[in-house]
């Protein structure tokens, strides 16, 4: 990689002429759609983020409109992580995840690799590369030599995009009782409604009563939503996970 490469990053003057500049390193590495997305601070709703990508117009408008962020296992990653994830089709778990997943492929997005970011002043974010390649063994192999290149090039991209990321808002975290931080924790490792009544003696009907008001709460249409709206405020983490 050329160092004039990374540099470009840093003395574009405008948000598109950056992505440009961050596509093109993309596509030196053989990866044609690139997608940073980062907000001032982890409890930010995603939505609101600063996103460059070239990704389909058409895919970025059906993933936003259905709010897929909440539910993708590369974004819940992200937020729990550090290290890089090379995409593997079995990470997309649940019905929806793998509807995601299947779409995703028919616009030209079926294998990458994302590297998180999470900066020094709470911004959290991560950058994608992706192709329509099959995530066989020889793909990662390839990423596995790559990753330290590209990991630089996710550093030059935070250190240079965050001048265009928006402020954080303050957001207050909704109140959650005992109960309901309880029943969200075992959720969060994909516990049923009827698996929860079992483990905390409650009724599935009361736990079912529970989510109904947690997902008020966040203002969200689902648990897997409430889930990640919860780690984005702190109130939970992954390494809190029941054993």
């Amino acid at each position: 990689m050329r160092t004039v490469d990374l540099d470009e990053l840093l003395h574009t003057d405008t948000a598109s002429s950056w992505g440009e500049a961050l596509f093109a390193l993309g596509r030196q590495y053989g990866f044609d759609k690139v997608l940073f997305g980062m907000s001032g601070s982890r409890h930010a709703r995603l939505e609101n983020a600063f996103t460059q990508t070239n990704y389909p117009t058409k895919w970025r408008e059906r993933y936003d409109a259905e709010r897929f962020a909440y539910v993708d296992p590369i974004v819940s990653h992200c937020m729990a992580s550090t290290l890089p994830l090379v995409w593997q089709p079995d990470m997309f778990r649940s019905p929806v995840q793998r509807s995601l997943y299947e779409e995703a492929c028919s616009h030209g997005i079926r294998a990458g690799v994302s590297f998180p970011i999470h900066g020094p002043n709470g911004e959290f974010g991560l950058l994608s590369f992706a192709v329509d390649t099959a995530a066989d063994g020889a793909f990662v192999r390839d990423v596995a030599s790559m990753l330290p290149d590209l990991a630089l090039v996710r550093d030059y991209a935070f250190a240079s995009g965050v001048r265009f990321c928006p402020p954080p808002a303050q957001e207050a975290a909704p109140r959650l009782t005992p109960r309901e931080l309880e029943v969200l924790n075992w959720v969060m490792v994909g516990k049923s409604s009827w698996e929860i009544s079992k483990i905390t003696g409650c009724s599935e009907a009361t736990v079912n009563f529970h989510m109904g008001n947690i997902r008020q709460k966040f203002n969200v249409n689902t648990r897997q939503q409430a889930v990640v709206r919860a780690i984005s405020l702190g109130l939970i983490t992954p390494e809190d996970h029941h054993r």
